[in-house]
């Protein structure tokens, strides 16, 4: 990766803005307090200053080094750009457990174009861990690289299970049951960012959620297949803005959670 690679140097300037919008996020954190939360759709479905203040961050920073880039992020809505690249932003993925004092929330950036997502980071301000990857090139979790073994089964690993308003109890119910029934045991943490950035970096063995925005999940599926394990298609064009079904898993674990979900 040199400094007059496109993607390297859009990688590089999400990383800073990611870890400024991550300060500015951590601070309202510890002083959460003080913050006024407000509810979407459900009363699980929260959003407050820090989300909006810390997409503000996001977008001022790679507006003001890529103007001709395009951006879609979940408070601030789409804006489109000249370049045919977009990026598309997650301020605070996990807003409940900000809101409850835990730790599982993240900000996360993907870049897309056209054809595929190109680049996405993952950073969790409270570890200070920052997970990237860029299509074709591979995974990192900061300089290390990510890559999964092939003795990661359903049954001596963890698998990610996510939930919203958009999916009904009934159907996680009937998944986590067939799940335990094979030997397998679940997770949830409160934000699908940082549970596909453990599938890349070898944490879970799989992460299933019957719909998810492109916000929540582009960076952390593009990290686990550039990690070397296998997700349903990353969305493109028209799919982008709905987003979909994300599914996610070690290699090994592929067909059993395949089997497992239906999907596949």
């Amino acid at each position: 990766m040199t400094d007059q690679d496109p993607i390297s140097a859009r990688l590089a300037a999400a990383q800073s803005a990611a870890r400024a919008a991550g300060a500015h996020a951590l601070a309202l954190f510890h002083d959460r307090d003080a913050l006024t939360i407000e509810t979407k759709h459900d009363a699980l479905d929260m959003v407050s200053r820090a989300d909006r203040e810390a997409e503000d961050i996001i977008r001022e920073r790679l507006g003001a080094a890529f103007p001709d880039d395009g951006f879609l992020g979940e408070e601030g809505g789409a804006q489109p750009g000249r370049s045919g690249l977009t990026w598309v932003i997650d301020p605070i993925d996990g807003t409940v457990p900000f809101v409850s004092g835990l730790p599982h929330w993240c900000v996360a950036i993907a870049l897309q174009s056209a054809e595929r997502t190109e680049a996405g980071i993952i950073f969790q301000p409270l570890t200070g861990e920052m997970f990237t990857a860029i299509h074709a090139r591979g995974a990192w979790l900061d300089d290390k690289p990510l890559s999964l073994k092939p003795d990661t089964l359903l049954t001596n690993s963890l698998t990610g299970i996510g939930a919203s308003h958009r999916t009904t109890s009934d159907h996680i119910a009937e998944i986590i049951t067939k799940l335990m029934n094979r030997g397998g045991m679940f997770y949830r943490n409160g934000s699908g960012a940082l549970m596909l950035a453990a599938v890349a970096a070898g944490r879970l063995g799989g992460y299933y959620e019957p719909h998810m925005h492109p916000w929540d999940c582009l960076a952390g599926l593009l990290l686990v297949r550039e990690a070397g394990g296998v997700t349903l298609p990353l969305p493109v064009g028209a799919e982008l803005s709905s987003g979909g079904v994300v599914l996610a898993a070690a290699p090994a674990v592929w067909p059993d959670i395949c089997d497992l979900t239906g999907h596949g």
